[in-house]
């Protein structure tokens, strides 16, 4: 019996039949994770606001409010909270969709291109619905949020994402080298990023030698970037958006010639024969 299977002979048809296939595979990798796409919006806003309570007691209780940008308290916080949950899921997910070998790519038409742009994309999709909501909620609930630039917040938020991808890829591609030491990499850049991507210190208040310990994470610049729009009375002196630009597509041109090697030459039984 002879198995027809549909062939695109136009960019516009192989396109069309791209983004159905994306479309599918978003819907189920947001399912994926809590079994429901509502429920998974709602885990990201009460990861949220719990972090946002927990930031304000903190801040409140040692009296660190003097540490912060003049104006708004809640707008420092929520700036450094939102790109920092953005990157750390962006990582997450990007790791977790690179396998060469592994579940959906290994069966037509999935390639490792879909895999990792459904997830990727999914997580975007609950993390700014969530952040929309909750600001909508805080606006109401405090009467009015005022930002600066709101629409220079949109590429420092983008390069958060961005830079996660790029990292979370990298994490990704190595993985099937050390496949016990990478994931405890990953978990520690994940666990550092509370402390090393300076939402709870603005880069201006720092002074040259601990500034040494944070500009090699590109979180720090987005999140000082973002601030500096958010904020009529502040400028970012020790910060850029060059760096994660620069950063981001190296790491991302070093990881799709790893993942394209690896799909060329790795097995099943990588993995198993790795002792790291």
């Amino acid at each position: 019996m002879e198995i027809k299977t549909r062939v695109n002979k136009t960019l516009f048809g192989a396109s069309m039949s791209f983004m159905e296939l994306l479309f599918h595979s978003i819907v189920r990798s947001a399912r994926k994770s809590s079994g429901n796409a509502t429920l998974g919006l709602l885990i990201v806003m009460a990861q949220s606001l719990i972090m946002l309570a927990i930031f304000f007691l903190l801040f409140s209780v040692l009296g660190m409010k003097s540490v912060a940008i003049r104006g708004d308290f809640v707008i420092f916080l929520l700036t450094g909270i939102f790109l920092f949950l953005t990157h750390n899921k962006a990582v997450a997910s990007a790791m977790g969709a690179v396998s060469p070998v592994g579940g959906l790519t290994l069966h037509a038409p999935i390639s490792s291109l879909l895999n990792i742009m459904s997830s990727v994309l999914s997580g975007l999709y609950l993390q700014v619905l969530a952040f929309t909501l909750i600001l909508l909620v805080v606006h109401i609930l405090r009467g009015g949020l005022e930002f600066y630039n709101p629409a220079g917040l949109i590429f420092p938020f983008f390069m958060a994402w961005a830079s996660g991808i790029a990292i979370g890829l990298t994490f990704g591609v190595l993985q099937p080298f050390a496949p016990k030491f990478i994931p405890m990499v990953a978990q520690m850049y994940r666990r550092l990023n509370m402390i090393t991507s300076g939402k709870m210190l603005p880069a201006n208040y720092m002074s040259a030698t601990m500034i040494t310990w944070f500009d090699w994470n590109p979180l720090f610049h987005t999140i000082d970037q973002a601030r500096g729009h958010a904020f009529v009375n502040y400028f970012p002196h020790h910060t850029n958006m060059e760096y994660p630009v620069y950063l981001s597509l190296t790491l991302v041109m070093i990881a799709m010639m790893i993942e394209f090697w690896l799909r060329k030459n790795m097995s099943q039984s990588w993995g198993k024969r790795s002792k790291l």
